[in-house]
């Protein structure tokens, strides 16, 4: 199993797929050809489950950065006798298709070494171990490369120079001199004649390059959001988009599974599908840090999985396969011992067929976000989300999982009731482009409804603030979304209230907050929440509590990597990033609670117009 810390490791992605790169050279994590595929590099989770490492033979010092405003990597390793720069890539097009990111060649990871000065003896060593580390490859020297074969799985590695092959891996040490230029390149998938893929050294320069313009091309046409921390806001705007599906539309909440909330705990999930929750907010972050130009096609990707459910009456299913599969059965991987010994380890996710009624309100609050893509979409795709509305309406009382997906009974949320309302109170005001101008009088009847529910049972005297849950006393960092989604001024008294309660009492001593501290039925004391604590940033912004908000989001962007990347959770012993690696959420957070600080700031100068 990997040792190395979270923190240490850099995202590559090709918006297909995604592989993590260790600060000392090494793949430890990459599934192909699917984001939910099974890993052909699993050591971050297992010793024996397959790595790819590429790092000078002695002891060198390392630096590393992404290349310019794209997700290449370059990694510069020193050492006493010269250096050399390694870059890393999935391979992408070169953007020449406009806003389009997919890959020509999905599935291909390149990386490419040159010596920029002195003599460098580098070492690389391939253990590609196929369906999380169960299977051993047979490996087949080819002109040009090897051929790698693990049952049904054909994949293919360009190489120029010579490797010593043995059962399962292959390994080779190079001297490079000043100028020297070496790429590698592994394929996941056969030729279109069934044979194997082998790229020449001019392929390799030629596609790492594509791909460096393909990510910058991206980059210039949509990022122009201008305004407090624009390096970060812009690094998680990239990062978000990198966890987007081309072929479907769906983003994932994560590219990892099981990296644990509690190390050596329990609390260990796979995150490599697509929540609509995290995939609308998704959304609504790119607006500010990215121009979401593919937003049609995750509302159609919706449509086509869910509507056939919400035709039939049935719950919104909160979760889907990136391929819009809708059963992600949950097993444990018993032979993987999971990130430093914090098992089991899971593939699928039992949330799948949780009720979460929030998902509804999530969805609309989109749409509303981005309503100039709505009216492209197709009849049947306004009817889903129309459909979703209805639902809420009559839904609402019902009790759920609530956002945080707690595993016991179901419970009367408060975030979940608040979303209902979202959901119905952003329809009302797209009825005219969803074309259901006839279902106004009942969404308004509804949204009355759950606005008193809410004031009347949400809020608890005892807490003097609003809880977790009705009839709660807990404390819960959701219900700053009170605020954040419009049911409240942030300046109301109990919002006041609310947002002092949980700066006050659900924080620790760096001022992090959790998102909650009651008991919900698992081992271990879980980390603070980043997107809890970019939340109560938010929060402020919005009660004109600008100075405080920025001190917070501070705080929380403080965690971020090197690299700008967010994992979910802070330890609560220590400063080390927890949970699935990359976060969504934690991006999410930083990019809309940047936003909330600059409108804030902007009316407090009086100014006019907006930043973006």
């Amino acid at each position: 199993m990997s040792s190395e810390p979270i923190a240490d490791y850099a995202l590559l992605s090709d918006c297909c797929s995604a592989a993590l790169l260790s600060a000392s050279g090494s793949v430890d994590w990459l599934c192909f050809p699917r984001f939910d595929s099974p890993s052909v590099f699993g050591r971050l989770l297992g010793q024996d489950a397959g790595f790819w490492s590429i790092r000078p033979a002695g002891a060198c010092s390392s630096t590393r950065r992404y290349l310019g405003p794209t997700m290449v990597l370059e990694t510069a390793h020193t050492t006493p006798e010269g250096g050399v720069t390694v870059t890393d890539a999935l391979v992408l097009g070169d953007g020449r298709r406009g806003h389009d990111l997919g890959a020509d060649s999905p599935g291909t990871l390149v990386r490419q070494v040159s010596c920029s000065h002195g003599t460098v003896d580098v070492d690389i060593v391939l253990s590609a171990r196929p369906d999380y580390g169960l299977s051993r490859p047979l490996l087949y020297a080819e002109d040009g490369g090897i051929l790698i074969r693990a049952g049904s799985m054909v994949m293919s590695f360009s190489t120029a120079v010579p490797f010593q092959l043995g059962p399962d891996t292959a390994q080779a040490r190079v001297r490079l001199r000043a100028g020297d230029v070496l790429g590698f390149a592994l394929h996941s998938r056969p030729g279109a004649d069934g044979g194997p893929v082998l790229w020449s050294q001019t392929d390799i320069t030629r596609r790492l390059g594509d791909t460096v313009q393909g990510w910058s091309s991206w980059s210039g046409m949509h990022q122009n959001y201008r305004g407090p921390w624009q390096d970060l806001v812009a690094g998680s705007g990239r990062l978000l988009q990198a966890l987007t599906y081309y072929p479907t539309g769906a983003i994932v909440a994560a590219p990892t599974t099981s990296l644990p909330e509690v190390t050596g705990g329990t609390r260990n999930w796979d995150y490599r599908y697509t929540w609509i929750r995290d995939a609308s907010m998704t959304l609504q972050a790119l607006w500010v840090a990215a121009c979401p130009d593919e937003a049609g096609k995750f509302f159609q990707f919706l449509a086509t999985a869910a509507a056939r459910q919400l035709a039939a009456g049935e719950e919104l299913q909160v979760m889907f396969g990136v391929g819009g599969e809708r059963e992600l059965p949950e097993r444990n991987l018993a032979h993987l011992p999971g990130w430093r010994a914090s098992s089991p380890v899971r593939v699928g996710n039992g949330a799948w067929n949780q009720r979460q009624l929030d998902v509804y309100g999530e969805l609309l609050d989109a749409a509303a976000t981005l309503p100039e893509y709505l009216a492209e979409l197709a009849p049947d795709t306004r009817r889903f989300l129309a459909d979703a509305a209805d639902a809420a309406a009559s839904r609402w009382r019902s009790a759920d999982h609530g956002i945080w997906e707690v595993r016991g009974e179901p419970r009367h949320y408060l975030h979940s009731k608040l979303m209902c309302w979202v959901a119905v109170d952003r329809a009302i005001g797209l009825a005219d482009i969803l074309g259901t101008p006839g279902r106004v009088r009942r969404w308004t009847a509804a949204r009355g409804q759950i606005a008193a529910s809410i004031r009347t049972d949400g809020w608890s005297p005892a807490a003097n603030a609003y809880t977790q849950a009705y009839g709660s006393d807990d404390l819960d960092a959701s219900a700053l979304m009170l605020a954040i989604v419009g049911f409240l001024p942030a300046d109301d008294p109990r919002m006041r209230a609310t947002i002092e309660a949980v700066e006050q009492r659900l924080t620790d001593s760096r001022g992090l907050v959790y998102r909650y501290r009651d008991e919900d039925g698992f081992a271990g004391e879980e980390g603070t929440f980043l997107l809890c604590t970019f939340w109560l940033a938010h929060a402020l912004a919005l009660a004109g509590e600008t100075q405080r908000a920025r001190d917070v989001f501070d705080r929380a962007a403080g965690f971020a990597t090197d690299l700008g990347l967010m994992a979910e959770e802070v330890a609560p012993d220590s400063s080390e990033l927890l949970g699935n690696f990359p976060q969504a959420f934690s991006h999410i957070g930083l990019v809309n609670a940047a936003w909330a600080i600059s409108e804030a700031e902007r009316r407090s100068r009086g100014s006019g117009g907006q930043q973006r």
